[in-house]
């Protein structure tokens, strides 16, 4: 495969020609999950409330960077990574003897019940055909009193100024996509209920905001990882019919456009959940 690089300022992405699926796990996609992390980390931690000597579960641990953080935080605690992909797990940074990182299903968790004092997501039920079964599969391995969260998509809410109309399209056929895949780009708007039929109580929800502008740290970062998601979705979308390669190119110099502003904003937030068992 052809892989063509690509730099943007401080960041650097390598587009694949050919993708397997909507996100795939090809170099490009593993440098956009790094910078996602980077961008994300810090806020999801504190949304998580970690303790010292906790047992903590993730589910859909990727590169492992999320979850290699978590670990070095709670260094007397146990942090054990779920992750279905071999490729991404072999990638995996394992980076504190505190950390296990497992090849496994989040519809068919390894553990027995009532072992985790936390279990959490992120952006993984956007991606499973049943997510309330993934839902009840962390409840079911939380003790008793123990903490659930999850953060996930709702993509109708990316908003930019000025107006991007030709990737607010290819946007909106990203997310028909994923729906036609078996995911749902819009399962943030979602949680409450899912967590609710999954048998969780005391559930509540919050946002976790991106707001950024030109001159602002990561306005670049957020914008170039919006091209990445576009990108990885691109073989596929001209594939189904939902895009021409001249709309998909077209939407991604655009947002190039959108970073040379000084006058450019872009607004997004993350749906948020956490439950009790």
């Amino acid at each position: 495969m052809d892989k063509i690089p690509v730099s943007y300022g401080q960041y650097r992405i390598s587009i694949m020609a050919k993708a397997t699926y909507i996100h795939g796990t090809e170099t490009s996609e593993q440098e956009r999950l790094a910078l996602l992390n980077r961008l994300t980390n810090p806020s999801f931690i504190s949304f998580l409330e970690l303790k010292e000597s906790m047992r903590v579960l993730e589910i859909g641990s990727g590169l492992g960077i999320l979850v290699g953080e978590i670990a070095n935080r709670i260094s007397r605690g146990a942090v054990f990574g779920i992750e279905y992909s071999a490729d991404q797990l072999k990638r995996a940074i394992r980076s504190s003897s505190n950390l296990h990182m497992i090849r496994g299903d989040g519809h068919s968790l390894p553990f027995p019940e009532n072992q985790f004092d936390a279990v959490y997501c992120r952006y993984v039920l956007e991606h499973v055909a049943d997510p309330v079964h993934v839902l009840r599969e962390m409840l079911r391995v939380l003790k008793s009193g123990g903490a659930a969260y999850a953060q996930e998509n709702n993509i109708s809410v990316v908003a930019f100024d000025p107006d991007c109309p030709m990737f607010d399209h290819i946007w909106r056929q990203f997310a028909t996509l994923q729906t036609r895949l078996g995911g749902d780009a819009l399962i943030g708007k979602r949680l409450y209920r899912f967590f609710r039929e999954a048998g969780f109580r005391n559930i509540q929800l919050s946002y976790a905001p991106e707001i950024h502008h030109a001159g602002s740290k990561d306005f670049e970062g957020w914008v170039i990882n919006l091209i990445g998601n576009v990108q990885s979705g691109k073989n596929m979308l001209i594939q189904e019919k939902l895009a021409t390669t001249e709309e998909i190119d077209g939407a991604i110099a655009e947002l190039e456009s959108l970073m040379s502003r000084k006058d450019a904003s872009a607004l997004f937030h993350w749906n948020r959940a956490s439950a009790k068992k």
